[in-house]
């Protein structure tokens, strides 16, 4: 009951596959189609003005071109620390069908 704003935590929508790659899906708000982004840390994860460690990638689903965003936030030891998205709901791994 006290926990009904809470917000899940974010390491339940980014799997890590290996000690360099991640992967995340994500599921469109206007159609629901899901849309699964593979990314590694020397090629995809930059660095905000902040210093923060992050993936932030648009998102164009293939069936009906639904647009949107993901944000993928990290410590600086590649941690998941965040996930936000706009247009766009994070799927659980616990409904991935790998």
């Amino acid at each position: 009951m006290f926990n009904l704003f809470r917000r899940p935590a974010p390491n339940l929508y980014v799997k890590q596959d290996d000690p360099q790659t991640y992967r995340v899906r994500v599921r469109t708000r206007a159609h629901g189609e899901v849309v699964e982004f593979r990314f590694t840390k020397g090629a995809h994860i930059g660095i905000d003005d902040d210093g923060n460690h992050m993936f932030r990638k648009p998102v164009v689903s293939p069936q009906h071109f639904d647009r949107g965003e993901l944000l993928v936030q990290f410590d600086k030891k590649y941690n998941v620390t965040g996930v936000s998205g706009e247009g766009v709901d994070f799927v659980p791994m616990s409904e991935w069908e790998d």
